[in-house]
């Protein structure tokens, strides 16, 4: 007999809400009146980070996805660490954005076209 164990986030609505409180935490911090404030030195937005503010895995996360319900949740918070991954390719350090940045399937390559003119492949043809 197969035994399940019941999901973590009951709500699509709770998982989001949940999502966006991890980046806001990363983002912004509260000041001594309980206002929110950026911070000083932004926290990086990982998909462990992630995972760890929600009380799950990694792997949970990405099964998650596999659900129709929670597809878009998961998603668009996998699209937000891309993209501070991707801006931070424009900062001094880019080696741990690059592979981060492979790991949502970007590659590294190098594209080369060779042409070339049939009229200067050496046939052995004497052409007058």
């Amino acid at each position: 007999m197969t035994t399940y164990k019941p999901l973590k986030f009951k709500t699509v609505e709770d998982l989001k809400s949940q999502c966006d409180d991890y980046f806001r935490s990363c983002l912004y911090e509260k000041d001594e009146n309980g206002e929110y404030i950026l911070r000083n030195i932004p926290i990086p937005l990982t998909i462990t980070g992630l995972a760890l503010a929600l009380g799950t895995s990694r792997q949970t996360l990405m099964n998650y996805e596999k659900r129709e319900k929670y597809f878009d949740t998961i998603k668009e918070a996998k699209t937000k660490v891309e993209n501070y991954a991707e801006i931070r390719l424009f900062g001094n350090n880019a080696t741990g954005p690059i592979f981060a940045l492979k790991n949502f399937g970007w590659v590294d390559k190098v594209e080369k076209y060779h042409t070339f003119d049939m009229n200067d492949v050496d046939t052995g043809i004497k052409r007058d």
